[in-house]
Parts: C-alpha cells; sequence; structure tokens
C-alpha cells in the first residue's frame, strides 16, 4: 500500500446508490479511501440539496480522483456540474458502470 492511499470520490445519481456502494467497497479493498454522497432518508428541502451540493464538491476538492457511476443513461444537472468540477480543478474523471464493463 502507497505511503498515503488514493483517495476517490463517488459521483453519480443516487437512483445507481446500490451501484455507488459496489463501487465503494471494491475501492475500499484495494486500499483507498472513499468520499461519497450521503444517503439521506426521507424528503429534503431545496436549500438542503444545495447545501449537500456544495459539500459534495468539497469532497471532490478532497480528492485525488473522481470516479462517476453511472449506468449509460443520461446524465443529471448535478452529475455534469460534479464533472465540470472536478475537470476544472484538473481532477482525473473516470466512469464506472455496465456501459463500461464494470460495475
Amino acid at each position: 500500500m502507497p505511503e498515503r492511499p488514493e483517495i476517490v470520490c463517488i459521483c453519480g445519481s443516487m437512483r445507481f446508490v446500490d451501484d455507488m456502494r459496489a463501487v465503494s467497497q471494491s475501492l475500499t479493498l484495494a486500499g483507498a479511501i472513499v468520499l461519497m454522497p450521503a444517503e439521506i432518508d426521507g424528503p429534503i428541502t431545496e436549500e438542503q440539496k444545495a447545501a449537500l451540493g456544495e459539500l459534495h464538491l468539497r469532497r471532490i476538492d478532497l480528492a485525488d480522483r473522481v470516479e462517476v457511476v453511472n449506468r449509460g443513461e443520461h446524465y443529471g444537472e448535478s452529475t455534469l456540474r460534479e464533472i465540470a468540477y472536478a475537470k476544472a480543478a484538473g481532477k482525473p474523471v473516470t466512469f464506472v458502470g455496465p456501459a463500461w464493463g464494470s460495475s
């Protein structure tokens, strides 16, 4: 294991939370520190949604790279924003899911 483990931020729609958990487990077993969106049970306000979105951008700031979990479907506004933010910050962005041959 390297001196400091790689930090990976998982991004994607919460519709794919089961896939995110699987990717998180795989990355963790490979020795990475994983940051991913919090799972919130129940409805949230628009203000809370915005705050959670900003908090996730801070996770991207902490990460060495970003891994986007998707099933090859249309990306939502939040995920597109996160991808653009990561790329603008110079973070490598990779994509995982059935459309890319891994899960």
